[in-house]
């Protein structure tokens, strides 16, 4: 018998104590969580670069790769792109591994050790999500946060999927979208003199010569060390239903609110800089008049206000909802949650949900701008029947913007400075290719197979230009997500190459 893995017993001994009617199904969602971490670890081995594998061998039962040390792992042959949680053990040598933390502390790694208790914790956390959701129901929500609650496993090829550090069960239970909860913001007065704004700061949010900035209770609580803004009465506290970065939440009447949380969420300790809130006004402007170049196929939200104490843990951008660019009838869905509305089992609307995908982030990329249209950032607009009908965009913060190509179209270019800013083609493309087609489409398709014959239908009717022959023609750019997390001493991103699927079932 193994030991029970930490983060396991403590989060069952948490929920003995806060919602005992959940152990049951949390210990019965606990072998499937276990695999689809398992999955997603499997996928980064047999794809990333990482240093101590040497080889990998496909062979008529699986995939074996050999390890620097002289030892093979074998498990079966991989999709890159499937979503499903397919891989439930793997061998190291003679002895089989069906829980991915014990598996990274077997093959004994440098910095797996932290790694493995984050995929340890992953797992846990992947348990408790799905443990608290109610029966299915094929009712589409009638109010738009909730398409975002449905949204249970998080990242769909991140080992890290559910990794939540720092939270307690009570708090992911609190705060987790997926738990459907409302979150008490609480806000934190700041004389406006020390506070960096742009955008127009709304009335409702100020008190007089001071800001009131909204923070999220997490990081009261464990950051800024204030549950609640001092002198403030209980009625001045948002309430409000968090959506699928956490962090980011929609407030009653529209907008959102991104709240600083300086928590590691998967990959990432995500802030907001104050370099960013200091652009966000010139980007989202900017961004706005490029989206009219898309003859109305994309809407960018607008930000509407920005604001910061001068410091990454106490600022807060206020956005427009994603459900203004919607009429009568019609639903704004973000790609991350299309499972959730059964469309995406079908050929002809991947079909047509990539070539609209397709055509506008291609057009953008070709005028200078590379958005990160991963499905939490893609939204789609479906009309009542489901037909995917226009896009809408949020959060900027990560696109690329290059100064040369949108000179060469005429266009004006923002006063922008920062990573933001970049001529570098791989930069461009990867940013794109990997957040929108190894990312958004392929979560949506499920598999290599549903990606490759959707892309297929959808690049018939793109113009040929260098960006789509190296889309269609070059290994898929994806960001290397288990090689990062064990590469602390590595600034920025990492990169893998996964098979193309317009190239054949080559994986």
């Amino acid at each position: 018998m193994h030991p029970v893995p930490a983060a396991e017993a403590e989060v069952a001994a948490d929920l003995a104590a806060v919602r005992p009617d959940l152990g049951a199904r949390y210990a019965a969602e606990l072998p499937g969580a276990r695999a689809a971490v398992l999955t997603r670890l499997w996928r980064a081995l047999a794809h990333e670069p990482l240093p101590w594998i040497t080889g990998r061998e496909r062979g008529r039962d699986g995939l074996t790769l050999r390890l620097a040390d002289g030892r093979r792992l074998h498990g079966p042959h991989p999709d890159p792109y499937a979503t499903s949680a397919y891989v439930t053990t793997v061998r190291l040598e003679e002895v089989a591994y069906d829980r991915p933390a014990r598996l990274l502390t077997g093959l004994a790694v440098p910095h797996g050790a932290a790694f493995a208790a984050e995929l340890d914790h992953s797992a846990a956390s992947l348990a408790l999500s799905r443990a608290g959701q109610p029966p299915h129901s094929d009712a589409w929500p009638a109010r738009p946060w909730e398409w975002e609650q449905r949204v249970v496993d998080g990242h769909p090829y991140h080992p890290n999927c559910r990794s939540r550090p720092g939270f307690s069960v009570a708090e992911q239970l609190a705060y987790g979208p997926e738990h459907r909860p409302l979150v008490e913001l609480g806000l934190m007065p700041v004389p406006v003199e020390e506070c960096l704004v742009t955008g127009v700061w709304p009335q409702t949010l100020r008190d007089g010569g001071r800001l009131l900035i909204p923070v999220h209770p997490w990081q009261a609580a464990h950051v800024l060390k204030a549950p609640r803004a001092e002198g403030l009465p209980a009625q001045r506290v948002l309430a409000a239903h968090p959506l699928l970065s956490l962090r980011t939440l929609a407030l009653p009447d529209g907008p959102h609110v991104k709240t600083a949380l300086s928590a590691r969420l998967t990959s990432s300790v995500r802030d907001i800089s104050v370099g960013s809130i200091a652009l966000s006004a010139t980007l989202s402007a900017f961004a706005q008049a490029l989206a009219e170049r898309t003859d109305g196929l994309l809407h960018v939200t607008r930000t509407l206000g920005a604001a910061t104490a001068n410091s990454p843990d106490l600022a807060a951008v206020l956005r427009e909802s994603p459900q203004s660019y919607t009429a009568p009838g019609e639903h704004v869905v973000p790609v991350a949650a299309l499972a959730a509305t059964g469309l995406p089992g079908s050929r002809d609307w991947l079909a047509d949900f990539a070539r609209l995908a397709l055509t506008v982030g291609l057009r953008l990329l070709e005028l200078g701008v590379a958005l990160e249209a991963h499905g939490q950032n893609l939204l789609v607009v479906l009309s009542a029947t489901g037909a995917p009908l226009r896009l809408v965009y949020r959060d900027l913060a990560d696109v690329r913007i290059s100064p040369a190509r949108l000179a060469r179209h005429g266009i004006p270019v923002p006063e922008l400075t920062g990573r933001v800013v970049t001529d570098d083609l791989p930069t461009l493309r990867r940013k794109l290719f990997g957040s929108l087609v190894a990312g958004a489409l392929a979560g949506a398709a499920g598999s290599g197979e549903a990606l490759g014959a959707a892309l297929e239908t959808a690049v018939r009717e793109l113009p040929r230009t260098p960006d789509v022959v190296a889309l269609c023609e070059a290994p898929l750019p994806v960001k290397a997500l288990t090689l990062m997390r064990l590469s602390p001493g590595v600034s920025g991103d990492q990169w893998a190459e996964l098979p193309n699927p317009l190239r054949g079932p080559s994986f």
